[in-house]
């Protein structure tokens, strides 16, 4: 069993858990919307309001609109979500409407169906409880990207955060940021620390057919 992270209130998946979970997708659509929803830091009822005109191939940027009174904007996509977006594109077909809907025609994948997917999912994968839930994709994005050093502004407007403080608790659950910081000062002569979210998944392979592996897990991170 994997090890699980939590505070007091948050919860969230390792590198390695997430790497598990996605490895564990069983098909193109549900590949595309956790890697999506992991990426974008998507509410579960967040997932269910993109359209397919959200969409926009050409400069690969998604739009993303936000409940709670938080902040929607049209992002630049990675890589990874760029190729199971597009692999799903090519099974659902460029038809208006919701870009992930469910059985029912016409309408969006829903909330419940999601928490569903996420614990069957989290079953595959290893993941057990409290980390089965969907919202711990959105804190688990938010967690890597303070654990890579990225600016506390650009986290909170990853997340559509009005406000700074709802993001000032994810830097409450590392020390990397502090760590780096003080190396910095002390002029120790410590390599620089690489700033990319580290996510252990062989993208590449994104290319393989549903319910294929979609890369294996990274090792343990070094712990300081």
């Amino acid at each position: 069993m994997m090890s699980e992270r939590t505070s007091t209130k948050i919860t969230y998946l390792t590198s390695e858990q997430t790497t598990a979970l996605l490895a564990a997708t069983d098909t193109v659509r549900n590949r595309a919307i956790f890697t999506v929803a992991y990426w974008r830091g998507l509410r579960a009822s967040e997932v269910g309001l993109l359209q397919m005109s959200d969409w926009h191939d050409t400069n690969t940027r998604l739009y993303v609109h936000r409940v709670k009174n938080s902040n929607s904007g049209e992002y630049l996509v990675s890589p990874q979500e760029t190729a199971v977006i597009r692999a799903w594109i090519r099974v659902r077909g460029t038809d208006p409407g919701p870009l992930f809907p469910s059985r029912t025609i016409g309408r969006a994948v829903g909330r419940a169906q999601l928490h569903l997917l996420m614990r069957a999912h989290c079953e595959r994968a290893g993941i057990a409880a409290p980390l089965n839930h969907f919202h711990a994709l959105r804190h688990s994005i938010a967690v890597h990207l303070a654990e890579a050093g990225t600016d506390v502004s650009l986290i909170q407007d990853w997340l559509g955060h009005k406000s700074i403080m709802n993001t000032m608790v994810y830097l409450k659950i590392t020390n990397k940021s502090r760590d780096r910081a003080a190396e910095a000062m002390y002029g120790n002569g410590k390599p620089d620390v690489d700033q990319r979210v580290r996510v252990g998944v062989n993208w590449s392979a994104n290319k393989l057919p549903a319910g294929k592996p979609v890369g294996k897990p990274a090792g343990k991170p070094r712990r300081k």
